[in-house]
């Protein structure tokens, strides 16, 4: 994570913007009220489905689950068709 204060950034910015988007860098403004976090919208929204997931019961366990199995026993064939 980058560390900058309120003025560095602004003068930075396009190069920051830049930096998350390219690199997947995540930015942290400091101000004399707070702090911000900049990061790509690509990131944004991968944050958001994981927060709606992880909101769900039994996702992570099914995710693990289909992890841990092995490759051949998956079918060929898709189970709707």
């Amino acid at each position: 994570m980058i560390n900058l204060n309120i003025s560095n950034a602004r003068q930075e910015l396009y190069k920051l913007a830049s930096s998350c988007i390219k690199y997947n860098d995540v930015i942290n403004i400091s101000t004399k009220d707070g702090n911000v976090i900049m990061l790509s919208e690509d990131d944004y929204r991968s944050l958001i489905e994981s927060l709606y997931l992880a909101g769900i019961p039994g996702v992570y366990e099914d995710i693990e689950k289909a992890v841990n199995t092995p490759t051949n026993e998956f079918s060929k064939e898709a189970p709707w068709k």
